[in-house]
């Protein structure tokens, strides 16, 4: 019921399908109120492209009138809506008024009854100011609620929701413990009092904490989450769905929303929006009409979800981010926040995206991808510096055809590296390519607390380097000791230390000697000089892609990186079943994915092995080490060429 199409990091396009239809995520559900709707859930459809509503099963259940309806003829029909339904069981009631006058398994029974697509539980609302004992006392209930209401729920989906106040770890084990039970989606809830506050910040722990103990193959509802201004953010922090009646409260209160926060109408003396409705009004007409606000209100938070949507797909998600991070303080601070989970976040950023890395300032620098590049020339790339490596500044990209006079001279004189000390580190000049060290916009200069950090990291590289290997940061003045010190054993073959230390970087340490280790044959673009292909021994063995940098295995590759790297790395087992049709160069589905190598990330190449370790085939790594074993739809690895 749930299968992700595209991916941006944590952030996913996924179709979620119910009883009434297919919802594209990420989705918003806006919350009908079933006794007097502002906007006819007909409307929500017709107008809007809402594919789901949310409405409350706990007003209907005490409200005679409706609730004979619904019984009698679907909350469906008693909402005049043919899309995706979703009821709400009665919680935030409870939490508002103090208790509820139904029973935690009468109102999910009812929720079938009423034949809801998604139902979802009676929890325990947990206040952010809940002592960590009672917190932890509400957990116990919401998972004795969950245990008890599943039984009823037929074939209707149930919503488990996560609680947990401000405590990371109990917000962790409750959604790992929610996540052992049958439910088919998780909202996060208790944080409404957060949003309300202004404390995003918060609300970054509170939602990457559930997201760690959560299983990633059910869609993560964030409750109450309707502003448009926040879904950006949710999205890249892997909520799939948001509700909320924000639509309707502020156009009571005379305000609409915007990306950027909120306007009062009577304030304005003409509308800075062009959605349909500010379009054909004036502010004045706009201030007399609850209906209008609540109009613009829904059409401005249908379309930053599309505008969500379209940044997942183009690769472009961090950069929204950021840039609507600049309309609120507390914005910065959560994107500040958010910077402290990398190590999580970089499980699974991408190996390269669609659209270059743009600089918006100094939020930039934190990114998981920035991380990773910086770990990666640590790990993979310097420490092979077993010669003395001389220092360039950074200049236009890429770097190596900028410089290509001092490269010459430098090399005619001496046997030494070379990198390029900029915003990413010590970069290799070998690297230079690949991304998103030559595929990012950086202005010439950026604020001081980036440049600080960007010298930081150079001169943490540099002292990490074998310090029997000098560093030399002025060639012009040094350049006599390099050459006295270090003279030149003739003209290093730039292609294949370009392939080697490539592979070293994308595959891992040892990946480019093993494939340069024989008779290596480069075949260039007669158009750019780049490198295009790479032979081994007579086998093509690597194609390397011009939007990336980055390398695409062939099988004689493959075959050479099997042989060379020792299981589980680049590896992901089959299942038996799927053997067949994966040494048949067919693309492996979820379901038949067994488990992959946990340094995997989404787009790197990947061997695909049966049981025994024995190679099936190659391609390019959809879902990653956590994903794969949980995810029952869809393309694990989109396979590229089978070995028989």
């Amino acid at each position: 019921m749930f299968e992700i199409r595209q991916r941006d990091g944590l952030a996913r396009v996924c179709r979620m399908v119910t009883a009434h239809g297919t919802v594209d995520t990420p989705a918003l559900l806006p919350v009908i109120n079933p006794n007097r709707p502002l906007i006819s859930p007909r409307e929500m459809k017709s107008t809007f492209g809402a594919q789901a509503i949310i409405t409350n099963s706990y007003i209907i259940w005490r409200t005679p009138g409706l609730r004979e309806a619904a019984l009698s003829k679907g909350v469906h029909s008693l909402a005049d809506f043919d899309g995706t339904v979703m009821t709400d069981s009665g919680t935030f009631q409870s939490y508002m008024y103090g208790r509820v006058e139904v029973g935690a398994k009468e109102i999910v029974e009812f929720q079938r009854s009423v034949r809801t697509d998604i139902g979802t539980i009676l929890d325990i609302f947990t206040e952010p100011a809940a002592t960590r004992d009672d917190v932890a006392s509400a957990i116990e209930e919401t998972i004795k609620r969950g245990a008890e209401a599943i039984p009823g729920k037929g074939e209707m989906l149930l919503a488990g929701t996560v609680q947990g106040g401000v405590y990371a770890d109990l917000r962790e084990d409750c959604a790992r413990r929610m996540s052992d039970m049958a439910f088919d989606i998780h909202p996060i809830g208790g944080v409404v009092p957060l949003m309300e506050g202004y404390r995003y910040a918060d609300l970054v722990d509170v939602v990457i904490a559930s997201k760690k103990g959560l299983r990633p193959s059910r869609p993560v509802h964030l409750f109450g989450a309707g502003h448009p201004m926040l879904f950006p953010l949710a999205a890249l922090m892997g909520c799939d769905l948001f509700d909320s009646s924000s639509y309707a409260k502020y156009a009571a209160d005379g305000r609409i929303l915007t990306p950027a926060g909120t306007l009062r109408v009577n304030e304005l003396a003409e509308m800075p929006c062009a959605c349909p409705v500010c379009s054909r009004h004036s502010a004045k007409e706009m201030a007399e009409s609850q209906r209008l606000m609540a109009e613009h209100n829904l059409h401005i938070s249908f379309t930053e979800l599309r505008r969500v949507r379209e940044a997942i797909r183009g690769g472009h998600l961090w950069e929204l981010v950021e840039e609507r991070a600049r309309a609120h303080p507390s914005l910065i601070e959560a994107l500040r926040r958010l910077a402290t989970h990398s190590e999580y976040l970089e499980r699974f950023e991408p190996l390269s995206r669609a659209s270059a890395l743009f600089y918006t300032g100094p939020e930039t620098i934190q990114r998981p991808t920035v991380k990773r590049v910086r770990a990666r020339l640590r790990e993979r790339a310097l420490p092979f510096v077993n010669k003395p490596l001389v220092v360039l500044p950074e200049v236009e990209k890429p770097y190596s055809r900028h410089h290509i006079e001092t490269i010459e001279k430098i090399w005619k004189a001496a046997d030494a590296r070379i990198a390029v000390a900029g915003y990413f580190g010590l970069v290799p000049i070998e690297l230079d390519e690949v991304y998103p060290i030559s595929q990012s916009i950086i202005p010439q200069q950026t604020d001081l607390e980036t440049q600080a950090d960007a010298e930081r990291e150079i001169r943490g590289e540099a002292s990490a380097i074998d310090p029997a290997m000098p560093v030399f940061w002025d060639w012009q003045e040094e350049m006599t000791g390099l050459r006295e010190g270090y003279p030149a054993k003739g003209a290093p073959d730039r292609d294949v230390g370009r392939v080697r230390a490539v592979a070293d970087y994308q595959f891992g340490a040892g990946a480019g000697g093993a494939l340069t280790r024989g008779a290596v044959a480069i075949v260039k673009s007669k158009r750019t000089g780049r490198i295009r292909n790479a032979m081994l021994d007579g086998k093509h063995v690597l194609s390397m892609r011009a939007h990336d940098g980055f390398f695409t295995l062939k099988p004689a590759g493959a075959t050479v990186l099997h042989a060379a790297l020792k299981a589980p790395r680049m590896r992901v087992v089959v299942a038996e079943d799927a053997v067949p049709f994966v040494k048949a160069g067919k693309n492996l589905f979820a379901k038949f994915a067994l488990s992959c190598d946990p340094e995997l990330r989404p787009g790197d190449e990947a061997l695909l092995v049966d049981s025994s370790d024995k190679l099936l085939g190659l391609g390019q790594v959809l879902l990653v080490s956590g994903e794969i074993g949980a995810f029952e739809r869809g393309v694990a690895v989109s396979a590229r060429d089978g070995i028989p």
